[in-house]
């Protein structure tokens, strides 16, 4: 474990101490369930994004992915009466087509990922509302499709299923970034592209591919999200999800410069905010103080990114 991961760990455990004293509460077995269920289902589209930021990029999309794909989910399962085993593969397809799409304009085209995510936002987000003519949509009683429901918001012995399948993606994605070429050649591309390329990487295809794992795993997380609201409205469903998988990876000891991060910060980060939400949430604290809160936690993040990077440097010098 490295000194940002074994600080944003204290951090964590001294954070639950202390919401744990402000309100018992915390401790119940139901919040402790809801705080997981959410940990699972922010972590995996957080693990995502972070990916990219080890690029150095960066995607702003994936909450109009979640509404996007959350409304297609709904009509392909109730409106025009699809299996289920062909919607959850149309939709995570279409998950990854979206990603694809991104990495190659980044990638192909050199247009910055800032822009081209954050046309990304805006199109599916207005796609969506376009395609749901903005009503919202559901899942009903879930009938014919039972088991999607209980795949995606059930539990396995007490412990939810987001939080399962967040420990099988963090797994997977552990491989992928620290057992693995791909990997290495992730984090040298964030380090110095130009390098990277020199050395014989190809940096076009892994960035593509970091942008496409990001929308497959907002198709996952867009998944679970619906089943667990059960009610999809297009204008406001997934608002402000990139900004939390944002600072969750920055949190988690992902630099915004690229080339720095790991999967158990992410998550462990994920796991942060998610506690500071439900602090604020028992204490009954006005919940727009939530997008305060993430603020001055992206900015913490970055600042001590920065004060921390600058010593590095010093240090080579």
């Amino acid at each position: 474990m490295t000194r940002k991961e074994l600080g944003v760990l204290l951090l964590l455990a001294a954070l639950c101490v202390i919401v744990a004293i402000a309100s018992p509460q915390f401790l119940s077995v139901t919040n402790v369930q809801n705080v997981a269920r959410l940990v699972g289902t922010y972590g995996m589209f957080s693990i995502g994004v972070g990916i990219v930021i080890i690029t150095g990029g960066i995607d702003l999309s994936v909450g109009s992915i979640c509404a996007l794909l959350g409304v297609l989910l709904s009509m392909m399962l109730v409106e025009w009466g699809w299996p289920a085993a062909v919607a959850l593969a149309a939709v995570i397809a279409l998950g990854a087509c979206l990603g694809a799409a991104h990495g190659l304009l980044v990638a192909r085209l050199r247009l910055q990922p800032f822009i081209v995510t954050l046309c990304g936002l805006l199109l599916y987000r207005g796609a969506a509302r376009y395609i749901a003519e903005d009503s919202t949509k559901g899942f009903g009683t879930g009938q014919g499709f039972e088991w999607v429901r209980t795949l995606a918001s059930g539990n396995v012995g007490g412990v939810p299923m987001p939080f399962v399948l967040l420990c099988v993606v963090a797994g997977l994605a552990w491989v992928l970034l620290h057992r693995s070429v791909f990997g290495r050649h992730l984090f040298a591309i964030g380090h110095n592209a130009e390098a990277a390329r020199y050395s014989g990487v190809n940096t076009r295809a892994v960035i593509t591919w970091a942008y496409i794992l990001s929308g497959i795993l907002a198709a996952f997380s867009a998944i679970v999200i619906a089943f667990y609201t059960n009610s999809i409205s297009p204008a406001s469903h997934g608002n402000f999800y990139e900004l939390y998988a944002i600072a969750a990876a920055v949190v988690g000891g992902c630099s915004l410069r690229g080339g720095e991060g790991s999967v158990v910060g992410i998550v462990m980060g994920a796991a942060l905010l998610q506690v500071l939400r439900n602090l604020v949430n028992l204490l009954d604290i006005p919940g727009s103080l939530d997008f305060a809160v993430m603020g001055a936690v992206i900015l913490i993040g970055a600042t001590a990114d920065q004060l921390f990077g600058r010593r590095l440097r010093r240090d080579d010098e």
